[in-house]
């Protein structure tokens, strides 16, 4: 027995040593180790078993004819034991070490616990638990969790990761008095907007700071980063879910292409930059009329995608001449036309101008697209160009007319992209409301019916370059933007996301209607016939297209009187080639363009 323990003893261990070398259990941490690097562990072990059950019965009776062979043999009980064994050896003791450095971490909190804040965790599911286990490990995070809130009725009372199930979400103001939760930490990976609204808004009128972790799709291998958890914000409110749309054939379409963005200094135009540049073009052309602008995404781009061949190019979309030489020196596959003049008001007041921008720029880079054989053209429009009432929103429809027309002519794919409003785009209504909660009010809303449809900048990014790569030419593409939301409904949530109370701390205050605006936007007309595509958010309204010879001398009468500069003639060449354009100017904006 001695001889067989002392001849067997260095081969098996040399066995088992080797499975768990190949297997890279030597490499585990033992103070982080977890299920995964057990499973491994057993793996290994399970391997080392089988390859001695496997000798044990290949030579049954070596015994007798070799004898010392035989005592390399193990019985199976022997087998089965040492498996067992060794696994207990392994896992336990760095189980052991794992459950010390947990039990210092936490008595390190305890210690700490003036310092950490007791907060409230708002979901037990995946995510949940993920945090709850980040949080453990992770004492300087200044977190201590006092306690999980979940609808689901199976989990509550139960314990996860030393932390307890407390009770459903609607009781978030009662829980977090009676345990002391100085913050509310929204724990729900695919949270949908109206239910993070509805937790956030509860804790906001409890006077309790909400602060909410990054989605889904920013946890990685079960693992999540706890250094992006934020507050929540206003997009988090809108009550519904982003729209996320089919990558892969975006980057199909733009590997290795030139690309040219017009504006791309803008709150679109640099967003669509940044998509873009995700896409490995073989260059990225940023044409930006502003220097400072440009400046500012061609140094950002260039820090975040240093492989990336990136152009800046100061130029003006009006001015024929340089957008020629543009062309002409870098050959550009693939345009997104996001230069224009936005704001409504300001383009009532300089008629000519939002016609120069919005019409002549576009039309000029649409015909050199033509002319120099640009394999797609993507025009990104609004939905003001809808029955427009604004002098900004009948010029972007006359450049859709434009683009839709040029389509049935030439080779290049030319569409239009169609949204709503964009939150935290320059000037437009958050930057605006936040500035005034910062001054102590008023929030100054138009109408209390005003309503317009929103979505974030990169989802309306998306779009756009969704449909470049959908598109066939001719097509009006627009998204499912849900319900409109009142901008009165807005300003509130802001107020109440930053701590203070609509109508007492900051009082909201109703100015009127501005020149050009309407109570609704409208994303299509029933003419259009908007179909869905394959991606059940995105639709395509088939406008039939204008009579293509009357466009151009339409134009050129436009322009003309664009250049001279005479409000009231500008509106009238606007209604002939947009008959449904119905101007509303206000009684102050008469007398100061008289």
């Amino acid at each position: 027995m001695k001889g067989r323990l002392v001849l067997a003893i260095p081969w098996v261990v040399a066995l088992q040593y080797g499975l768990l070398t190949l297997l890279g259990a030597r490499r585990f941490s033992w103070r982080f180790i977890g299920l995964r690097e057990t499973l491994r562990i057993s793996a290994a072990l399970a391997t080392g078993v089988g390859l001695l059950l496997a000798l044990r019965f290949a030579v049954p009776g070596v015994q007798d004819d070799a004898p010392l062979i035989g005592h390399l043999l193990l019985p199976i009980g022997v087998i089965a034991i040492d498996g067992m064994l060794a696994f207990i050896g392994l896992a336990g003791i760095r189980a052991s070490r794992r459950l010390l450095g947990e039990h210092a971490n936490r008595l390190a909190v305890l210690r700490s616990s003036d310092e950490t804040i007791p907060t409230m965790m708002v979901g037990a599911g995946m995510a949940g638990v993920l945090v709850a286990r980040e949080i453990a490990r992770r004492p300087d995070l200044g977190i201590r969790a006092v306690g999980f809130l979940d609808d689901d009725k199976v989990k509550q009372g139960q314990v996860i990761h030393g932390i307890e199930v407390l009770g459903a979400t609607d009781r978030v103001a009662e829980l977090c008095a009676k345990y002391g939760a100085k913050q509310v930490l929204i724990t729900i990976a695919a949270a949908s907007r109206k239910e993070i609204r509805r937790i956030a808004l509860q804790c906001e009128e409890s006077g309790i700071p909400t602060k909410i972790i990054p989605g889904l799709f920013e946890i990685v291998g079960g693992q999540v980063n706890l250094s992006r958890i934020r507050s929540v914000e206003i997009e988090d409110l809108l009550g519904r879910d982003p729209v996320q749309l089919d990558t892969e054939a975006i980057a199909e379409d733009l590997k290795g292409s030139v690309v040219l963005v017009t504006g791309a200094g803008g709150s679109i135009g640099s967003e669509l930059c940044r998509q873009i540049a995700r896409f490995g073009p073989q260059t990225l052309l940023l044409v930006e009329q502003a220097e400072n602008s440009l400046f500012h995404i061609h140094r950002e781009l260039a820090s975040s995608h240093p492989d990336l061949t990136l152009v800046p190019l100061i130029a003006d979309v009006c001015d024929a001449t340089r957008m020629r030489s543009l062309f002409d020196d870098f050959r550009p596959e693939v345009v997104f036309h996001a230069a224009a003049h936005k704001h409504v008001p300001m383009m009532e007041w300089n008629p000519g101008e939002a016609v120069k921008n919005n019409v002549v720029g576009t039309r000029t880079v649409a015909d050199l697209s033509h002319a120099l054989g640009v394999r797609q053209f993507v025009m990104i429009s609004t939905d003001k160009a809808v029955n427009p009432t604004s002098v900004m929103g009948a010029t972007k429809r006359v450049a859709e007319i434009y683009v839709q027309g040029l389509s049935g002519h030439s080779r290049t794919r030319f569409v239009t992209v169609r949204f709503g409003n964009v939150l935290g785009s320059a000037g437009s209504v958050i930057p605006i409301f936040q500035e005034q909660i910062a001054k102590g009010g008023p929030v100054t809303v138009t109408d209390p019916e005003m309503r317009r449809y929103f979505m974030t900048i990169p989802e309306a990014c998306q779009l756009v370059l969704q449909a470049g790569s959908m598109g066939d030419g001719g097509e009006i593409f627009v998204l499912d933007m849900g319900e409109p939301v009142k901008i009165v409904d807005l300003a509130r949530d802001l107020i109440t996301l930053s701590g203070l109370k609509p109508g007492e701390d900051i009082e909201i205050e109703f100015t009127g209607i501005r020149p050009g605006e309407k109570l609704f936007e409208e994303l299509s007309v029933e003419e259009e016939e908007a179909t869905k595509t394959k991606h059940p958010k995105v639709y395509v309204g088939r406008v039939r297209p204008t009579e293509w010879s009357s466009v151009p001398p339409a134009l050129e009468a436009l322009v003309r009187v664009a250049d001279e500069g005479k409000p009231e003639e500008i509106r009238a060449h606007l209604q002939a080639l947009v008959p449904e354009f119905q101007p509303v100017l206000l009684d102050g904006y008469r007398r100061a363009t008289a």
